[in-house]
């Protein structure tokens, strides 16, 4: 993904994986040897729960103590109250990237949101507004009756969806109905992405996975002590739309359950952190099988950090 500069000079270092892998932590390492190598750096963020200013605690964004003094961008950005999607994102990033390009310093985007990082590098499919009557109608329809309609409409999407995966049926299908075309036509015609315009240095993460589950669980422990309780407190009394993002976000349904009497504070604790495992499962079979296979994938980062730096470095083109 290079456009034949000098790789240094248009170069975007990439690190992902699934939460609680040790990414923030290694980007702010990283940015530290870029600095000894005369450079700077700053770390973009990449992470769909982290964009939100009222999740600082369980989106586990780090504090300005943990930044470790190096400039982070795109982190609290977006007010809970306005869904942040995935081309939202991606014109902000493809903004600071360019940004710091010109200011001569390399961004360094972290986190593990994959679909973000797609629209990113390979654009979105420029789909036109959805008529609303079309919309509603789809919405409103049974899920058997809907994925029937889509076999009907657009057989090749349903043959790829799962019976039961009621949001994905219902968008193919209010594409085609009110479009007159399939997905897969829109999709074809991404644009925007700026995959072909940088120099992409990527390294995925992918620790042992009960080492993850374990981290996962402490993790959530800890925001419980840190104000996740207040967070969500703060969140509820703003009475937010709950199909919002921000109200979705993992802890939040499960703390407001504790909150509403729903559950008891261990079952909410324990619901949270079997959360946060599915999710960390999910990306991680993502970033093992989604992006391209010549992106490095570590699992050994507890032990060798080094190492992956040292391929950062290389691919940066600061060897």
């Amino acid at each position: 993904m290079s456009n034949g500069q000098s790789p240094d000079q248009n170069a975007v270092a990439l690190i992902a994986g699934p939460t609680a892998s040790g990414k923030s932590d290694l980007a702010i390492t990283l940015a530290h040897a870029i600095r000894r190598h005369g450079r700077d750096a700053a770390i973009i963020n990449a992470d769909s729960a982290q964009v939100y200013a009222d999740l600082q605690v369980l989106s586990a964004r780090p504090d300005p103590a943990e930044m470790g003094q190096v400039e982070h961008r795109l982190f609290g950005t977006w007010d809970g109250a306005t869904a942040c999607s995935a081309a939202d994102w991606a014109a902000a990033a493809a903004t600071e990237i360019a940004r710091a390009h010109a200011a001569g310093i390399i961004p360094i985007l972290v986190g593990g949101t994959g679909l973000y990082m797609r629209t990113l590098l390979d654009g979105i499919a420029p789909v036109p507004a959805i008529d609303p009557q079309v919309r509603d109608d789809v919405r409103a329809m049974p899920l058997a009756d809907a994925y029937l309609a889509l076999q009907s409409a657009d057989p090749d999407r349903a043959a790829l969806l799962n019976p039961a995966d009621s949001t994905r049926i219902a968008r193919a299908l209010e594409v085609v109905r009110s479009t007159g075309h399939p997905l897969a036509h829109w999709q074809a015609r991404k644009e925007g992405g700026i995959g072909d315009s940088i120099h992409l240095a990527p390294a995925i993460l992918l620790p042992d996975r009960d080492w993850l589950y374990a981290r996962c669980d402490l993790r959530f422990s800890h925001m419980i002590e840190r104000g996740a309780v207040a967070e969500v407190e703060r969140l509820l009394a703003r009475q937010l739309s709950p199909d919002l993002p921000v109200m979705r976000a993992i802890g939040v349904p499960e703390i407001a359950g504790w909150l509403g009497g729903e559950l008891t504070r261990e079952q909410a604790i324990e619901a949270g952190q079997q959360a946060t495992r599915n999710y960390a499962k999910r990306q991680y079979t993502w970033f093992r099988r989604q992006p391209p296979p010549e992106w490095p994938r570590d699992a050994l980062y507890n032990d060798n950090p080094e190492a992956i730096i040292e391929i950062l470095f290389r691919n940066l083109g600061l060897t």
